[in-house]
């Protein structure tokens, strides 16, 4: 940007509209509302409750503790809408736990890892809202799209999960009674209708996914101060303080990246993409593929946000001349960007999950490519069968 306005006719005062212009919308606005509700909850200590439930449904599953953590982070992502706060609240829990039952740490931190890309994926979902704020589409028909594919990612990393347990002869837990289910079930409860108070509003259209998140905002408080009793109104501010900061981070990176993508567009990089890919295939289908591996490689250098603001514009007008639905376009997308944020060397996820384990990516590489494996299988079979995508929208 700065050698366009330097050496082009790019005037520096379109790069400060373009970066204001790129936070200014009332869709995004939903961003802070389910940050804020993320924090709150975890501050209320749902996340040991959904832990608890989790333990009580599938620890008796070869692997025990790995498969708790996989289905945690499937109920957790219907809450927080962010793979971080996922990573560091689920990791901090069951990560220590995981070894202390006797798994080894590159194992725990895999599965942590990856189970935390879920988030993004079933909703909420922060960056289903930034791309619906980009390509101007339903947040709503986003959310529905999501469902399906996190589901079955979850499902597989449990399979690829007891195949590792049983080659390495992780342990199992006793298996629950029915009765110590329900009671854990019922503990959680009212934080897991959080979710269901959200999407049903949502697709009911009572409200839209930016008044959602005030929603998410009352609720969460009503379960931590009156429910629970976790928090005190005075601990109010200190965590939405916390949520301030994590929500400008955000916003700033939109916003620079939403200018980056407007010089793109406005260099033409979207014809220029759209005419190269023709010259390579007229197949819908295959410029799909090549267009979702070009993103996963980048993933692998890049953070998912600015991948998602910088190519959603360059993309949009190719899938539109292709005649792709982008609803499905976009939960495609985001499913390679959240994959990308496990695998490393960039993996934001896997570098938060070591942290947590004290230990380094090299030591947890060979171990977390079959989890990644999986999740872009799961990725390639939304592409070649799109009802796994538009079932619950079409």
């Amino acid at each position: 940007m700065v050698a366009l306005c330097a050496y082009g006719d790019l005037p520096l005062s379109a790069i400060v509209t373009k970066m204001y212009s790129g936070v200014d919308s009332f869709t995004l606005l939903a961003i802070p509302f389910f940050i804020a509700a993320g924090e709150i909850m975890n501050a209320s200590g749902i996340t040991d409750k959904i832990v608890s439930f989790s333990r009580n449904l599938v620890g008796h599953i070869k692997g025990g503790l790995a498969h708790v953590s996989i289905v945690s982070s499937m109920f957790f992502s219907g809450i927080s809408g962010s793979a971080t706060a996922d990573a560091s609240a689920l990791g901090s829990i069951l990560i220590p736990a995981m070894k202390k039952s006797g798994i080894d740490t590159d194992f725990a931190v895999s599965v942590s890892a990856s189970s935390s890309a879920i988030g993004p994926i079933i909703p909420p979902s922060i960056l289903f809202v930034i791309y619906g704020s980009i390509a101007n589409v339903s947040i709503a028909k986003l959310f529905l799209g999501g469902i399906l594919p996190g589901i079955t990612i979850g499902f597989s990393l449990m399979l690829v999960t007891y195949f590792y347990a049983k080659k390495r002869g992780y342990p199992s837990e006793k298996r629950s009674s029915f009765k110590k289910l329900f009671r854990s079930f019922l503990d959680s409860l009212i934080a897991l209708m959080m979710p269901v108070i959200i999407l049903g509003g949502i697709f009911g259209g009572i409200f839209t996914a930016t008044e959602a998140g005030v929603v998410a905002v009352v609720y969460a408080i009503i379960i931590g101060v009156f429910v629970y009793k976790k928090i005190k109104f005075e601990d109010l501010g200190r965590i939405l303080v916390k949520a301030s900061i994590t929500t400008a981070i955000a916003l700033f990176v939109i916003a620079a990246s939403s200018a980056f993508a407007w010089t793109l567009a406005w260099e033409g990089f979207g014809e220029i993409a759209l005419n190269y890919l023709i010259t390579l295939s007229d197949n819908p289908t295959t410029i799909l593929f090549l267009i979702i591996v070009f993103v996963l490689v980048l993933g692998l250098f890049v953070e998912g946000i600015p991948v998602l603001i910088i190519l959603s514009p360059v993309m949009l007008p190719v899938i539109s001349g292709l005649g792709i639905d982008p609803v499905y376009f976009g939960v495609l997308l985001v499913m390679a960007i959240v994959i990308g944020s496990v695998t490393p060397p960039v993996g934001i996820l896997t570098y938060i999950s070591c942290a947590i384990a004290n230990t380094t990516v090299s030591k947890v590489f060979w171990t977390i490519w079959p989890f990644c494996g999986i999740m872009i299988l799961v990725l390639f079979m939304s592409i070649l069968y799109p009802p796994i995508i538009t079932f619950f929208y079409s």
